[in-house]
Order: structure tokens, then C-alpha cells, then sequence
């Protein structure tokens, strides 16, 4: 298992090196220029080529992306083209709001779906299970922002339960903290729940229509038995591959909650960096993205060997 997990972490060098590479080139070949969003409209040629020179973007291709290259494998991520500041101290004063959103809204999203997709799958064809399956499929047709406003309006202000915007730090209190946090996590969490209870229910009817599960019975075994014992680890694979693979659901769903509910965090800097071509920061932000995301798979494919033994080998 430590010989597994070492390989997938040296993979994960290249598949940096080769998202760095995308990224650095993407960037630098969109038609619009950092330098003359910098100096403004009134700004004639003469200072935007001053600006250029200032941020080294006069300089050939090949030649900015080594020195990024070069500052990244000593860990410096570069100064902000927009923010005037160190990529890595915004970003650490940003990584706050972030995480406490996602982790607020995985546990929410899992605590919801898997119950109820469990349900659905023991009264398959009743009135829940219908109820499950049409509110899967709202939840993969609504946008998030939709979803957002709505929640707004009901929760913040018809009835007044529930701040409008913004964000409370931990450091301010962990009751306006948590306030601050709901809305924007139920936001996040429907598509979330629509997706983990639909892959539940369709994991766990799989399950039940093996013959172990009838010979589970068969041995008088109780229903809450049967599902504990036998058939939620036997499911439990694909549910936990929908949970990690809805990492990147949750990566894009960031940037458009943190907007609509005016929240600090990672997804509402990377609009801030896209709109004024700040280099560093798109790319650091990119690579960071990412490195969680590989992260989270090697989680998964861990996982799986805990789960199933069979995949051991």
C-alpha cells in the first residue's frame, strides 16, 4: 500500500508540470493584454510598453515560462499582477471562506443524499422513491445562482432567518461563522445531494438483487442487518467514487456561490484575477485546483482497497 500511494504521488509531478504548461499558454495567448487593463483606457502606447516591461511580459515566451517554472520549483508562486501582493499571502487569506464552504457543504450534501438514497433504494417504487428520482433531476437542471437567489429571498429576506451576503471569519465567533456559511452551503449541496442519492439508489438496488442478500434473509436477518452488514459495503464503492469525482462539481460551484454571496474566498478571487488578467494568480490558483483534485482521486483509489478487498489484488 506505501509502495501504491509513493507511485501515485511521483505521477502526480508530471500531471502538474503538464497543467502548468497548459495553463501558462493558454493565458498567454488570449488576444487581451494584463499590461493595458493595468494602465487603463486613457493610457497611451508608451506606457503600456513601460507596464509590460515592468510585469516581464516583453519578454519571449520561453523565457517567462522558465523563470515561472523556475520561482515555482523553489516554491515561490509570484507577486500578483492586480493585488500588488505576494500569489501565496493572497491566497492564504483567501483559503478560509473556501474551505469552510466545501466542507460545510460535503457534510451536508452526504448527510442528506445517502439516507435518502438508501431509502429510495428499500421503497423502490413508492412515493419517496419517486420524489428522490424528480428531485435528482432538479437538482442537475437548475443553475447554482438560480438556486442561490431563491434561497435568498425566502431564508434572508421574506423571513429574516439568515444573513443576506458576506462571510464571518471563525475568529469572529462560531454562531455568525456558521449563519454566514448556510445558505451558500445549501446552494452548493443540491447538486450535491441530487447526485450522491441517485448513485446511492442505484448502487444499493444492484446490491439487493444479488443472491447474498437473499441468502442474508434467508438466515433471518432483520432489513437494518442486511443493509449494515452486507449491502452498504458492497455498495459503498461507487458511492464513494460519485462523492470524490463531485470534488470537480464542487471546484466550479465555488466560483459562482462565493460571487452570488459575496464571500472572500478562492472562487470569488479567481473572478477577480480572470477580469484583470492577472497571471499569477489564474495560474497559481489553477495548479492549486488541481493539486486537490489529484489529491482527492488518490483518496478514492485508497479508499476502494479499504472497502473492497477484492481490488487489493
Amino acid at each position: 500500500m506505501f509502495g501504491y500511494i509513493l507511485r501515485r504521488l511521483v505521477s502526480t509531478i508530471p500531471v502538474m508540470f503538464i497543467v502548468a504548461l497548459i495553463v501558462f499558454l493558454m493565458l498567454r495567448l488570449t488576444p487581451s493584454d494584463p499590461a493595458a487593463i493595468i494602465a487603463g483606457d486613457n493610457a497611451d502606447a508608451s506606457q503600456v510598453a513601460m507596464i509590460r516591461q515592468q510585469l516581464g511580459l516583453d519578454k519571449p515566451l520561453f523565457v517567462q515560462l522558465f523563470v515561472w517554472l523556475s520561482s515555482l520549483a523553489h516554491g515561490d508562486l509570484g507577486e500578483s499582477f492586480f493585488f500588488k501582493k505576494t500569489v501565496t499571502s493572497l491566497i492564504a487569506d483567501r483559503i478560509e471562506p473556501t474551505i469552510a464552504l466545501a466542507v460545510f457543504t460535503l457534510v451536508i450534501a452526504v448527510a442528506i443524499a445517502v439516507p435518502l438514497g438508501i431509502f429510495a433504494a428499500m421503497r423502490r417504487g413508492s412515493l419517496l422513491d419517486r420524489i428522490v428520482m424528480g428531485f435528482s433531476v432538479m437538482g442537475f437542471s437548475v443553475p447554482a445562482f438560480v438556486i442561490g437567489y431563491a434561497l435568498i429571498y425566502v431564508f434572508a429576506i421574506k423571513l429574516q432567518w439568515l444573513p443576506v451576503q458576506g462571510y464571518s471569519r471563525i475568529a469572529d465567533g462560531i454562531e455568525p461563522w456558521a449563519r454566514s456559511l448556510v445558505l451558500p452551503s445549501l446552494t452548493l449541496a443540491v447538486i450535491y445531494v441530487a447526485l450522491i442519492a441517485r448513485m446511492t439508489r442505484t448502487s444499493l438496488l444492484e446490491v439487493l438483487g444479488e443472491d447474498y442478500i437473499r441468502t442474508a434473509y434467508s438466515r433471518g436477518l432483520t432489513p437494518l442487518q442486511v443493509l449494515v452488514r452486507h449491502a452498504l459495503p458492497n455498495a459503498a464503492v461507487p458511492i464513494i467514487t460519485v462523492i470524490g469525482l463531485g470534488v470537480a462539481l464542487l471546484i466550479g460551484g465555488v466560483v459562482v456561490t462565493e460571487s452570488v454571496f459575496a464571500i472572500p474566498g478562492i472562487g470569488r478571487l479567481t473572478v477577480d484575477a480572470v477580469l484583470a488578467r492577472d497571471y499569477p494568480t489564474i495560474q497559481a490558483i489553477i495548479l492549486l485546483f488541481s493539486f486537490v483534485y489529484v489529491m482527492i482521486n488518490l483518496i478514492i483509489d485508497v479508499s476502494y482497497t479499504l472497502l473492497d478487498p477484492r481490488i487489493r489484488y
